[in-house]
């Protein structure tokens, strides 16, 4: 090839590359139109569990079957019992909570004290467990008792996969139950009360922040603090050091915001009356947290009585008598008529 046709063929290009590069270059910016493709939202599934949206939601009612005798006391009969219902408010899904209803034995209308126990061992629980002491001297005093299982114990439904969702359905449960308290017919239908124990004090004060019914309640030892702290806290009594429970809160957190699952940030809209009983000697529940907890709703023009017993371990023994005859005055004082 002779120098005249390569330098021909150089000046060819850089006519048809300035053509080209000017024929963009002079097309107007408004002419193009670039499309870029919409992020893929993630799932929040768990968010339907924040307070504020359990606070707006219908929870759906449902039976509570009377089952077989458990045992016949002198003045109250203790029957198995089972509520079916949707414990995840996506879907239609029914399960069903086993749990223990103690009923007076006379005729007659009385009123109802729904029991939440704290945490026990899913290998050694039976029904009844964490609260068939106090519900049978309440029974023997004149009230039914009512104390779910919850989801995995007993023989309840298995628990959610999620281990926060089986948290948070703990909620929905109680939610269901209590509004479904007019199937049982010996409840006087305006007589409710609230005990709660540990881990159960937890479900009851998020159970007010999220209803904001003038329930009165009674907490013995009551967890307060905030989640997740008040899970992270007891992580070293896992089997694995809590390694995988803080691996799942990790995710957790990725997606929501933890501040909207605490009762502790809804205190303004817990209006029951309320008892506290705190231990001493009490090597599960820090006799500080209830008492910023209590000086914290007193802050807020919430009645609540506080008593603290100096020996009392987290079942409050040896002080089990005076506490339960409290909870006793403390419903009698409240019964309305």
């Amino acid at each position: 090839m002779s120098r005249y046709v390569i330098i021909l063929t150089i000046l060819v290009s850089a006519v048809v590359s300035g053509i080209v590069g000017y024929g963009f270059a002079s097309l107007p910016r408004e002419g193009i139109t670039i499309f870029e493709p919409e992020p893929t939202p993630i799932p929040t599934p768990l968010a339907i569990y924040e307070i504020d949206n359990l606070a707006e939601t219908q929870i759906p009612k449902g039976e509570i079957e009377i089952k077989d005798i458990i045992s016949e006391e002198d003045r109250y009969i203790s029957y198995l019992f089972e509520h079916k219902f949707s414990p995840n408010l996506n879907t239609d899904k029914i399960k069903t909570v086993t749990g223990q209803i103690n009923i007076p034995n006379e005729p007659g209308s009385y009123p109802l004290v729904f029991m939440i126990r704290g945490y026990v061992d899913q290998n050694i629980f039976e029904t009844g467990m964490g609260t068939k002491n106090a519900a049978a001297y309440f029974a023997e005093n004149g009230f039914i008792t009512v104390a779910p299982d919850f989801l995995g114990y007993g023989g309840s439904s298995p628990e959610a996969g999620n281990i926060y969702e089986t948290r948070f359905q703990t909620y929905t449960t109680a939610l269901s139950i209590l509004s479904s308290l007019s199937t049982i017919k010996q409840w006087n239908n305006k007589d409710l009360f609230i005990w709660a124990h540990s881990n159960g004090g937890q479900i009851a004060l998020t159970v007010l922040a999220i209803t904001g019914r003038e329930i009165p309640t009674t907490l013995w030892a009551p967890v307060t603090k905030p989640f997740p702290y008040s899970v992270l806290y007891y992580t070293d009594e896992s089997h694995d050091g809590g390694k995988y429970i803080r691996r799942e809160l990790a995710k957790f957190e990725e997606l929501y915001d933890v501040d909207k699952y605490t009762f502790s940030n809804y205190l303004k809209r817990i209006k029951a009356l309320l008892l506290v009983h705190q231990g001493g000697a009490d090597d599960a529940i820090p006799t500080e947290w209830s008492d910023s907890f209590v000086a914290k709703m007193r802050s807020l023009d919430n009645e609540v009585e506080y008593y603290k017993y100096p020996n009392a371990d987290h079942n409050m023994r040896p002080d089990w008598d005076t506490v339960v005859a409290r909870d006793v005055d403390f419903f009698k004082e409240n019964v309305q008529n």
